[in-house]
């Protein structure tokens, strides 16, 4: 089993797949055997961030929240699996640098087909003027320059995007 822990931190538009993606991975890792706990972004919001509302301000404050929590979590040997937007490069950048242990995931899937799926109707929202701050409307995404690992959710299954996630973390050390 994992005496190190580390950070799985699934970054990309919404609806791109992250949460799909997150809970295989979680769903695998624990059938192994693995301490694991899933930080979602719409569950995270609730609990660490309830006031905070989606301004680029807004959205670091947030951030570093769940980094630290990551971290203090990695730290005792749990696997991270951090399921967030987080659409700056910046603030994703912190929190490769206070995790150390942190595998950047970009699920990657273009804007018109986030649009298209939608299941939250947050877009069509975003587009009658009724959310402001929407990453991809009127908000950019950063894509990541190095992301360990890019899932592309147009062209892979969540299952193949999964078994491509986890082929990376045993490469890089982290589980057998």
């Amino acid at each position: 089993m994992n005496d190190k822990g580390f950070v799985i931190w699934l970054t990309g538009l919404p609806a791109s797949g992250k949460t799909t993606i997150a809970r295989l991975l979680e769903k695998e890792l624990k059938s192994k055997g693995y301490k694991v706990e899933s930080m979602d972004g719409d569950e995270v919001r609730k609990w660490l961030s309830p006031t905070e509302g989606f301004t680029p301000e807004d959205r670091a404050r947030h951030l570093r929240r769940v980094m630290y929590v990551s971290h203090l979590l990695a730290r005792n040997g749990v696997i991270v699996i951090a399921s967030f937007v987080s659409p700056y490069r910046k603030v994703r950048e912190e929190a490769r640098k206070l995790i150390g242990d942190f595998i950047e995931v970009y699920v990657k899937c273009s804007l018109e087909t986030v649009m298209k799926r939608d299941p939250k109707g947050l877009y069509r929202r975003a587009l009658k003027g009724e959310i402001k701050h929407m990453t991809g409307i009127d908000d950019p995404y950063e894509e990541p320059e190095n992301p360990e690992v890019i899932v592309d959710t147009e062209k892979l299954t969540p299952e193949e995007c999964m078994k491509k996630i986890l082929e990376k973390v045993k490469e890089l050390g982290y589980i057998k």
